[in-house]
């Protein structure tokens, strides 16, 4: 799983949870304290909202731990800036000619100079 892929997963499971937050108005984290302890919600129409609730935060808990060892890894060999620029230069959610900004105002911004290509 690429560092892009853990990213993607880490918002689209806090997406999830938001949206369960705001309904049940309790954090992801003390709601899952209580479900891991077994409460269970009090009609049988929640059950799967819940489960699939426990599930997201799993998934988040995973994908922490994930990007975490994979930054990890990745500053024993790189900068903050070098990752950074590396996550531009191939990230597919952003179009080319972003990307190419993008890049040309991280080099100017730390090197004082532009770039040649």
């Amino acid at each position: 799983m690429t560092l892009s892929e853990i990213i993607q997963d880490i918002h689209a499971c806090a997406e999830d949870m938001l949206m369960y937050e705001r309904k049940y108005n309790i954090l992801s984290e003390t709601f899952y304290a209580a479900y891991s302890a077994g409460e269970e919600p009090p009609d049988h129409v929640s059950v799967l909202e819940w489960n699939d609730w426990a599930g997201a935060y799993q998934i988040w808990l995973r994908r922490r731990q994930q990007y975490q060892a994979a930054i990890q890894a990745l500053e024993e060999q790189n900068s903050l800036m070098q990752i950074i620029e590396k996550a531009i230069l191939t990230s597919p959610n952003l179009p080319r000619p972003i990307r190419i900004i993008s890049m040309f105002l991280l080099t100017s911004s730390t090197t004082g100079f532009l770039p040649l290509a």
